[in-house]
């Protein structure tokens, strides 16, 4: 009979580490199975398929990899009920290292293993609907002073002044530099024939789409402020617990992004590493507390999407998988539609919470 195992847990990885053992009398079951198995699969010359006496099959699997099956599919078989009867729940397949082992059969000595696995996120939340009110009270009305509005048009105006200048033969680096070093009253005006050429049907409504612009871009900007720091709060508050895999994933999804940014310049990670001096484990390490706070936020929207009930619409997850894949033909299926739940879960229980 197995003894009872051994069980602690990592709290700062989020894992648990058991230390098992599976009795010697118990390994001729796990024996017998897996030579039932090879029996079924074997293809001896002279026998049918499955038909191979027990003799023949051990002869010629050999007994060092009989001996190697059955210890995998003792572990295999008996880890699981180890792991429930502790009332531990995993994210993922355990990794065994087995201490000692018989040498043969009959076996005279135990099975002797070492299992370590991440155990499932555990989430306690804050009161959200408080930190959301809270947040959503805080809201500020987004103004236009005179000021911003005018050094937009005076940027515009630079803009067109660099232009212009390529137009004439200036190269673009020669352009820009020059357009900014004019006064304001040297630059060109946005007349008539200009904002006519950008679409408009006259200054006014240019200046006017313009005020508008500029107060969107600041509601937008108010809008990820304060979500910001109600996601802050609601992560601080939060008590929560979660494996070293999440946030490896969070860094996996940060350099696969930034790879991306990479290969659309031109370069290779490789090259951007060599020139920029720095290490991939580098670069990752400086990720840490990005990933952690990522991994968090997930957790956090998730459990309030489970308690609240939030869910994706169908139709929105559809639209977007298609425009997806239409932009990302290559990607994995699953992986597409992972993500794309996740994103559009998460947007939908930031929208809850600014409705409370």
């Amino acid at each position: 009979m197995s003894k009872k195992p051994t069980v602690t847990r990592d709290e700062k990885r989020w894992e648990i580490e058991l230390k098992g053992e599976i009795a010697a009398d118990s390994l001729e079951g796990h024996r017998k199975h897996v030579i039932a198995e090879l029996k079924k699969d074997a293809h001896l010359q002279g026998f049918r398929p499955g038909k191979a006496p027990e003799e023949q099959v051990v002869k010629t699997v050999g007994e060092a990899e009989i001996l190697r099956r059955t210890i995998e599919h003792a572990v295999h078989h008996e880890l699981p009920e180890m792991l429930a009867a502790e009332n531990a729940p995993i994210v993922a397949a355990p990794q065994v290292t087995v201490e000692s082992a018989p040498k043969g059969f009959p076996a005279t000595e135990p099975i002797i293993f070492t299992a370590r696995a991440p155990l499932a996120p555990e989430v306690k939340l804050p009161d959200y609907v408080r930190i959301a009110k809270k947040h959503n009270e805080g809201k500020k009305e987004v103004t236009v002073t005179d000021e911003e509005h005018a050094d937009t048009l005076n940027h515009l105006k630079r803009e067109r002044a660099r232009i212009t200048k390529v137009e004439l033969g200036v190269t673009p680096q020669e352009a820009a530099e020059q357009a900014q070093k004019m006064e304001v009253k040297d630059l060109p005006e946005l007349d008539e024939e200009f904002v006519k050429s950008v679409g408009y049907e006259n200054t006014e409504k240019f200046t006017e789409a313009v005020r508008s612009n500029i107060k969107s871009e600041k509601e937008r900007q108010e809008v990820e402020k304060r979500r910001a720091a109600m996601l802050d709060e609601l992560i601080k508050e939060a008590k929560i617990h979660y494996p070293e895999i999440l946030k490896e994933y969070e860094l996996d999804d940060l350099e696969g992004r930034m790879k991306e940014d990479i290969e659309r310049t031109g370069l290779t990670m490789e090259k951007y590493l060599a020139e920029t001096k720095k290490t991939r484990e580098e670069i990752r390490k400086g990720w840490e507390e990005a990933a952690d706070n990522r991994a968090k936020m997930r957790l956090v929207l998730a459990e309030i999407a489970r308690k609240e009930n939030v869910d994706v619409e169908p139709e929105r997850f559809e639209r977007e998988l298609k425009h997806a894949k239409e932009h990302y033909p290559q990607a994995n299926d699953e992986s597409l539609r992972a993500h794309i739940t996740h994103a559009l879960r998460n947007e939908a229980v930031i929208t809850w919470l600014e409705r409370q």
